[in-house]
């Protein structure tokens, strides 16, 4: 069995090892200070004789380390070296993860049922269907407080016998090698993650967002040195918004509001705008046919577009078919829609001008569409739709 040095000194960074087993992509080491994947807490990363470890995890009760590249043969010892900026956020991360579960367990009675620690932020989903945001800040407050107190972090192996001394937030299923992690007088759970030796190394904690699944609150938050990356990146946000809105920060949501109303009114003017265009549009293709097919090739138009300007054209003429074909850089459109009056289906006509352009459409008999490669012209491929008519 490997000596499991991350319990015996969590905040070791450093250490040597002899080679138990060596494999073409792991590694098993005589003790280790790598933390593997387990209890919802990653692995650690760093380096075993210069040699990245990628992932560390516990398979066939082994610990086996995961390396970038073998070891050389024959390699009978291993100087072993932590990410230790990774462990300590993992150790702040976790332990106040079980700070703030076992402020909410305290105040409210809301059970942590899960518990996960992404890159960025941590989760913890709550045994309950609501939590408000008074709730939300009365449990933040109190575990900052704990924080704040510098409390102990104790870690104890016990037998199943003894858990019945200990009031634990969370029963196990344990039945040996039983490890809690207490805070005295505050939580007591069995945990195999690892923590900080005091509260006050966790720093802070700071509730981000609350999500309603199913039955369940999952609740994000982030602890210690993530929580001044979250506030560099907000400062630097604001920071822009102040400089590119030429507004006081106390002001901010004010100009925002009032510019994303301003945005609205000329989406609206640019919408009543384009529908007048195309209005105009429909006009001059009707006064300008010779017959009851009116046809146009347009440059870089939406389908969208090329489907609202063929309506128009078409419900002013019942007795007319509309054929628009559209480039778009290497890419063909096309649009067929008939008048009330005629009977030729559009569906059809698409479907049989599509594969000249590779294309895909659809549609219905009053109106269809579809687009393509650039494979003929665009002349040729309203030749071919007319020809179909």
């Amino acid at each position: 069995m490997t000596n499991k040095l991350y319990y015996e000194d969590p905040c070791i960074q450093s250490f040597k090892a002899k080679v138990i087993e060596q494999q073409v992509d792991y590694v098993v080491l005589s003790e280790t200070a790598f933390y593997p994947t387990g209890g919802g807490q990653p692995h650690d990363l760093g380096l075993l004789n210069g040699i990245e470890v990628t992932n560390v995890e516990v398979i066939n009760g082994e610990i086996r380390h995961f390396l970038t590249n073998p070891l050389p043969e024959n390699t009978t010892e291993v100087n072993g070296q932590i990410n230790w900026e990774r462990r300590f956020d993992h150790m702040q991360q976790h332990a106040g993860q079980h700070i703030l579960s076992a402020a909410f367990e305290q105040l409210f009675g809301f059970q942590t049922i899960s518990f996960h620690l992404g890159k960025d932020t941590v989760t913890i989903d709550l045994n309950v269907t609501e939590v408000s945001e008074r709730q939300l800040t009365e449990a933040e407050q109190l575990a900052n407080q704990i924080i704040l107190e510098d409390r102990l972090i104790e870690t104890k192996w016990v037998t199943e016998e003894e858990l019945s001394n200990y009031n634990l937030r969370k029963a196990t299923s344990l039945k040996e090698n039983i490890r809690l992690v207490i805070i005295p007088d505050f939580d007591y759970n069995a945990c195999g993650g690892t923590h900080p030796t005091s509260t006050g190394q966790v720093r802070a904690i700071k509730i981000l967002h609350t999500e309603r699944q199913k039955k369940i609150v999952r609740v994000e938050f982030i602890c210690g040195e993530r929580i001044l990356t979250h506030l560099h990146r907000k400062h630097d946000v604001l920071v822009n918004l102040v400089s590119t809105l030429s507004t006081p920060e106390d002001k901010i949501m004010n100009a925002t509001k009032n510019l994303l109303e301003q945005n609205s009114r000329l989406e609206k003017q640019v919408a009543d705008l384009s529908n007048s265009l195309l209005a105009y549009e429909a006009k001059e293709l009707r006064e300008s046919a010779k017959g009851t097919t009116i046809t146009c090739i347009l440059e870089k138009r939406s389908m969208q577009e090329l489907q609202k300007l063929a309506k128009l054209v078409v419900n002013e003429t019942p007795k007319s078919i509309c054929i628009f074909v559209s480039n778009n850089q290497e890419k063909l459109q096309i649009v067929a829609s008939k008048g009330s009056d005629v009977e030729q289906s559009m569906k059809e006509l698409i479907a049989h001008v599509l594969p000249y352009i590779n294309g895909k459409g659809g549609g219905n008999e009053r109106m269809a569409q579809g687009g393509g490669d650039k494979i003929i012209t665009s002349e040729q491929l309203m030749e071919k739709a007319i020809s179909y008519i």
